[in-house]
């Protein structure tokens, strides 16, 4: 199957590997890639800020960067789910509102894209330890996924995945939530890292970047040994990098 990939602006300035990593997995799952280097992002941080005039222009710029039969696919649950979900306030009935419904259909987070769309669980990675899995608020509760990266998970190699307490809480980190209430998204990280760690965890992995971040910066501050890792970073492991 020929698709695209759309790299988060998030991802793509702070966490590269992922984005490689992703591609390297679409390959190996029979896909032919291709990436346009003129993406820059989906329009969330305007969007969820309340800058919609803005969130409109970059969003417009996404659109334009897709043909409408499009496969695209993204190591992001939170930017599939704005897409998918929040593009409707921007774009319907608009000039372009038939291309932005063709888009919006064609538009998959990658563990979804890999169970759902093409089958495809096993790739021989391998990670030795404990994990737990964070539901990301925008994989749960915007684009409906939960099965689909535990059952990616089940297939690597020496991993031990176990269930996270209150896995289905928000990490606490929200965009501007985190900024605008410190306090209170610091100590939602806090609740998070301390259930992982009492279920024993030696990794904390999720879908969304934005997610791990925020935790892995408590983590840091607190010099606590528990890691957090992109759902693609951990699939990648133990081949990706040969």
């Amino acid at each position: 199957m020929k698709t695209e990939v759309f790299i988060p602006c998030f991802i793509d300035q702070l966490f590269p590997d992922t984005a490689f990593n992703t591609v390297k997995l679409l390959e190996k799952a029979g896909c032919e890639v291709s990436y346009n280097p003129e993406q820059t992002c989906c329009g969330q941080p305007a969007f969820n800020a309340g800058f919609w005039d803005e969130a409109k222009t970059v969003g417009r710029k996404f659109l334009d960067g897709f043909a409408e039969d499009s496969v695209i696919v993204t190591p992001s649950a939170s930017c599939t789910g704005m897409v998918k979900n929040y593009y409707n306030d921007l774009f319907t009935n608009t000039t372009v509102h038939n291309h932005c419904r063709a888009v919006q259909g064609n538009i998959f987070e990658l563990s979804d894209f890999l169970v759902n769309i093409i089958h495809f669980d096993n790739f021989g990675a391998e990670l030795d330890g404990r994990a737990v899995y964070h539901d990301s608020c925008s994989a749960l509760r915007e684009c409906k996924i939960k099965d689909e990266p535990r059952q990616l998970l089940s297939k690597v190699l020496g991993l031990e995945l176990v269930e996270l307490k209150q896995g289905d809480t928000c990490c606490g980190f929200g965009g501007t939530f985190a900024v605008k209430f410190d306090a209170i998204s610091a100590a939602m990280a806090q609740q998070k890292v301390d259930f992982a760690m009492e279920a024993g965890a030696d990794y904390i992995i999720s879908t969304d970047a934005s997610c791990l971040m925020h935790l892995q910066s408590y983590i840091d501050k607190n010099n606590l040994t528990i890691k957090t890792m992109h759902l693609a970073d951990v699939l990648a492991n133990g081949w990706g990098n040969v």
